[in-house]
């Protein structure tokens, strides 16, 4: 667990890619009262390793809150309409090609 995980497949859309970690349970809500009473400290560090275009998709279409409370599972994730959109689509684009990923409307 780390800032830079090295290259690996991407959990979300199985790219070979340089990745990072995303903690499901984002760390600035690790000390709300809330999280701390309905998740275990091993649920809280969880997280996926993922390429930067699938990290930056998840964080551009879902508020910290929302990650912590209703999408703190890889399943979850890819039930996000935004999100499982981009990764059906990432999953079909050339291996190294990296791409810029749009701020909410």
């Amino acid at each position: 667990m780390g800032k830079g995980c090295g290259v690996g497949a991407c959990e979300l859309c199985g790219r070979e890619a340089t990745l990072t970690f995303h903690h499901l349970i984002p760390r600035t809500l690790h000390s709300n009262k809330w999280f701390k009473k309905n998740y275990t400290r091993e649920q809280m560090a969880a997280g996926l390793e993922l390429c930067r275009d699938c990290h930056g998709t998840i964080h551009t279409h879902i508020d910290e809150k929302q990650l912590g409370r209703e999408y703190a599972t890889r399943e979850a994730l890819l039930a996000h309409p935004e999100v499982a959109r981009f990764v059906a689509w990432r999953a079909r684009q050339r291996p190294h090609r990296r791409f810029r990923t749009r701020s909410k409307p």
